[in-house]
């Protein structure tokens, strides 16, 4: 059996480093996307491919793909698109500048790399597997998620219309919608004690997430064990969205 190869972007992050751990054990061979190469914390000494760009460029996701194709003699069948970034900001206190790097880094980046995927797979005539990242946000209102809600719901969306059109050609796309998960990016959110309680408190199983929380969902929907899924949005969020935490009295 080919061993499988599989595409993660904004590989320098946490959940990136979770996953890319997760699939090395199964097997997969790995392509590495970051815009900062040197920040990625996987045994480079293993079987895999680092490339540098930014893939919310126009462009750029092509570039990376035909990088594959001379590099590697084929493309890959799975794509893990985990770039993005985090922007907790009330509408009004939005500046133009950080409203366009949210757009640019979370649709935009999506847009261009699950186009060049399929565009891939389809001239390859080969079938594959894609999994992105949403939010709790675009399940519900959080006070000062504006941005990040519009966008990702909008991941939510093209998700949908992906799998309606392209599962004819045995591409699945699904996405998880998590909590928040401690990671390098967030790490401001947890200034102290309390501050940590507190948020592990909004969460029903009485935890925030961690990065392999996140990691072992995608690694999920990638895997054969989801063959039959596609179009869906899987939280992963400890009932953040589905029910209220007890509170005892």
């Amino acid at each position: 059996m080919t061993q499988p190869l599989t595409l993660i972007t904004g590989a320098s992050g946490g959940m990136a480093t979770a996953l890319g751990l997760h699939l090395h054990a199964q097997g997969h061979q790995l392509i590495l996307v970051s815009r900062h190469p040197e920040n990625i914390h996987l045994d480079l000494q293993a079987n895999h491919t680092v490339i540098q760009s930014d893939v919310s460029r126009s462009g750029a996701a092509d570039e990376v793909l035909a990088q594959c194709a001379e590099k590697l003699g084929r493309v890959p069948n799975n794509l893990a698109h985990l770039a993005g970034s985090i922007l907790l900001t009330p509408i009004h206190r939005t500046r133009d500048a950080d409203y366009q790097m949210a757009l640019n880094a979370n649709l935009h980046s999506t847009f261009y790399t699950v186009r060049a995927f399929i565009s891939t797979l389809l001239e390859h005539k080969q079938a594959g597997n894609i999994v992105l990242v949403s939010s709790v946000a675009a399940q519900m209102g959080i006070a000062n998620h504006e941005v990040i809600a519009m966008v990702k719901g909008a991941i939510e969306g093209l998700v949908r219309s992906v799998a309606a059109t392209y599962s004819g050609k045995g591409i699945r796309i699904n996405a998880i919608a998590p909590g928040l998960m401690r990671s390098p990016a967030n790490e401001g959110l947890f200034v102290n004690a309390s501050a940590e309680k507190n948020i592990a408190a909004q969460y029903p199983l009485g935890r925030y997430g961690q990065s392999d929380d996140g990691a072992n969902a995608l690694a999920w929907l990638l895997s054969a064990e989801a063959a039959w899924i596609t179009g869906q949005i899987l939280p992963v969020d400890g009932g953040f969205t589905a029910v209220r935490p007890f509170v005892k009295a």
